[in-house]
């Protein structure tokens, strides 16, 4: 076998795209059980504040745009593919700052996990329900929670900058 060096970009880029594909892979295996054990609309409580659903969303995220027009699903698909090759090109530029590309990561699996249900499925499937007395939070999915616990590390990671230099 021929070992094959890696340079610096994929040094950096490899530790993050692992995050990345156990985010997919999770995200995916979790939409599975779900879309083999729940009709459309079901909903099993878990607890007085969370329960599990199935849920369809054609529009982008908590369901913002989902009664739109058919279009927009084809370019909510195409802006994520779009944020995946930036987010790749800036790990592969920015992988040794730690907190950065662990949020950018997080992004990318989630954009990425998103992405494939609306290419097989042409919508996303939701499953996670949090509510309150009459209040529900609209359902999401493991991508979901990795592109906003991504972002918060973006936020951090800024303010953490902006300290350091301040």
């Amino acid at each position: 076998m021929i070992a094959v060096p890696l340079g610096a970009w994929s040094q950096r880029l490899l530790p993050w795209l692992g995050v990345a594909a156990a985010i997919v892979a999770a995200d995916q295996f979790t939409k599975t059980v779900i879309e083999h054990s729940f009709h459309v609309g079901d909903v099993r409580q878990v607890t007085g504040y969370f329960s599990l659903v199935l849920a369809h969303n054609r529009g982008a995220a908590f369901s913002m745009f989902d009664a739109g027009p058919g279009w927009h699903a084809s370019a909510l698909t195409a802006v994520g593919i779009g944020a995946c090759v930036f987010i790749l090109y800036l790990l592969a530029r920015h992988g040794s700052q730690r907190l950065f590309s662990c949020a950018l990561a997080m992004i990318l699996g989630g954009a990425v996990g998103n992405v494939i249900d609306r290419v097989l499925h042409g919508h996303v499937i939701d499953f996670l329900l949090f509510h309150y007395r009459q209040w529900e939070f609209p359902a999401f999915n493991i991508a979901d929670s990795a592109i906003t616990i991504g972002a918060g590390l973006l936020i951090l990671d800024e303010l953490l900058r902006v300290r350091r230099s301040g």
